[in-house]
């Protein structure tokens, strides 16, 4: 049968089968509002027949700069489910960028949190196609932006049920904008049939497992590629939701978890980094309703698996992905051949980036574009494709050339040529090695990757081990310059309060596990290592203010 795969399908067999299931937001003033996916059925109804009164046409685009709620869950559904699209916006951009964004991607209507008002007031002025503003609150709060409306008044009013249109799964559904660390951030367009594909894969058994037995809380942010696809994947099964608005602090997302019987999280390292010190501190404090708890953006390290299990019974699953895929393309399961390995084994494999997950394609380059073996060893690009990857950046023409690679086309045994588009792969943009399993450990990205006498030196495992150190909470390696190796690592390193160690410290305990030639030349002891938006380690910052270092003089 030809059934299209739609945003819409997802959310009616929620409300269908579902309609009890509750969504459970905290609140900015930290209370919780509770309703379920029958109420989310209405009010997504309501907010289509708000969009046809504000002349919002098909196809066109509407913003979002919003945290994780009840509101913002509506507006994943719906925009997209009559006809439009929802671009969610990174709020923690430079200004220059936000406005970028929102005028490259023609946004029509904005829709803002109150707790990022003076982000969007800032830049009001230069967002050249937004023609109405819409406060997601209760009533419009003191603000200079025109013209106005609260959300719920917005939505007051309009009938509960809709005439949805009948949409093409290759329309797009939602667009989100890479973090533009290395140039202007690229508009990444996702399509009905990619997301509706992307959330039935994230409930298989070798991916993320949601189901409906799950109560899911996502931390990631929801403007971070569709929130990794969790709320959509959390709808299709009719999963309980949990919504943290603004509180990500360890203490409120602890506190959820238990009081919410979470058994599913995800977020970045760092959010999980900053848990584990509190629960040190406060150990009455119980999160053992965790049955996994997904950690993306960048990799975790293997000390920190570690200390989830034997302390916390929480185990982590790390995840690799791109804005561009989705995001999920690989999770750190563990293969039969795995599980019924030793302990050490499992720990090394888990602090991998793992397996493709059903679906994902992937292969590894070398330079002149030959496949490499995967035999753990040969590092090289890692280039993907799935039914859910994106085939093409919007409105950036230059961009497609450098980040997708065509194969020749392959004849099938007519001697006719198959379809180009299917031999389409995304350069990554990670260097990476695959062993015999499948599993991806990657050593670096190619603009981070240090090159030290011809040698490829990976900053990735260098971190990981310096953040097992007892004494280090965070640390990062790049690369500076010598006049010998061309390139030598240095690491920028911050030390846990109460804590000590010297540069001698440090390189003895790298030294168990690294050659000489790979530990870091040189030491910063920093308060603090900046963040990219997305809560990654900013290395572009750090190589900036690091420029002028020079070793070997």
């Amino acid at each position: 049968m030809d059934v299209p795969l739609t945003l819409n399908g997802l959310l009616d067999r929620a409300v269908d089968l579902f309609p009890d299931r509750e969504i459970v937001t905290k609140t900015p003033s930290g209370d919780l509002h509770r309703y379920t996916y029958a109420d989310l059925g209405v009010r997504v109804a309501q907010l289509a027949h708000a969009l046809d009164d504000l002349g919002v046409g098909r196809g066109e685009r509407v913003a979002t700069v919003a945290a994780n709620n009840y509101r913002h869950l509506e507006l994943y559904f719906g925009p997209p489910c009559s006809g439009r699209s929802m671009h969610m916006c990174n709020m923690r951009l430079p200004d220059d960028h936000f406005q970028f964004i929102v005028n490259d991607a023609e946004d029509r209507v904005l829709f803002v949190d109150p707790a990022f008002l003076e982000k969007v007031e800032a830049n009001a002025d230069s967002l050249e196609t937004v023609e109405q503003y819409v406060v997601l609150a209760d009533e419009v709060p003191d603000t200079s932006l025109d013209p106005v409306v609260a959300y719920e008044d917005l939505l007051d009013g309009h009938p509960t049920e809709y005439d949805w249109p009948d949409i093409d799964e290759e329309s797009e559904c939602g667009m989100c904008y890479t973090s533009g660390t290395t140039g202007k951030p690229k508009g990444v367009a996702y399509t009905h049939r990619g997301i509706h594909l992307h959330s039935l894969m994230s409930g298989h058994t070798d991916a993320n497992g949601i189901g409906e037995a799950d109560t899911v809380l996502p931390v990631v942010p929801m403007f971070h590629a569709n929130g990794w696809g969790i709320p959509y994947a959390a709808t299709f099964v009719g999963a309980k939701q949990v919504l943290p608005g603004v509180h990500t602090d360890p203490g409120s997302v602890a506190e959820l978890i238990d009081g919410e019987e979470v058994t599913m999280s995800a977020a970045v390292p760092t959010i999980w980094l900053e848990m584990a010190q509190y629960l040190d501190e406060n150990p009455e404090v119980d999160i053992s309703n965790i049955d996994r708890l997904t950690v993306g953006g960048s990799a975790p390290p293997e000390s920190l698996i570690r200390k989830y299990d034997e302390r916390y019974d929480a185990p982590i699953l790390q995840g690799w992905g791109m804005t561009e895929t989705s995001p999920l393309g690989t999770l750190s399961t563990l293969r039969k051949e795995v599980a019924d390995a030793d302990p050490e084994e499992q720990y090394r494999r888990r602090a991998m980036a793992g397996v493709p997950v059903p679906g994902m394609q992937l292969r590894i380059r070398d330079e002149d574009g030959e496949d490499l073996p995967h035999d753990g060893e040969a590092m090289g690009e890692l280039q993907v494709r799935s039914p859910w990857v994106v085939d093409s950046y919007h409105n950036r023409p230059e961009a497609n050339r450098e980040s997708f690679v065509e194969d020749v086309p392959a004849s099938d045994a007519s001697g006719e040529q198959r379809d180009s588009s299917r031999e389409r792969w995304l350069r990554t943009g990670d260097i990476a090695t695959v062993d015999e399993l499948g599993y991806v450990d990657i050593v670096d990205r190619t603009k981070d990757v240090i090159k030290s006498g011809g040698e490829w030196i990976s900053s990735v495992e260098l971190e990981n081990e310096l953040m097992a150190h007892e004494a280090v909470a965070e640390a990062t390696v790049i690369a500076v310059d010598h006049e010998k190796w061309q390139e030598r690592p240095m690491a920028c390193v911050v030390l846990r309060e109460g804590h000590d160690a010297t540069d001698e410290d440090l390189r003895e305990h790298l030294a168990d596990r690294f050659p000489k030639w790979w530990l870091p030349e040189t030491y910063r002891f920093v308060d603090a290592i900046p963040r990219t938006s997305t809560g990654k380690f900013d290395k572009m910052t750090l190589r900036e203010e690091f420029g002028d270092v020079r070793l070997g003089e």
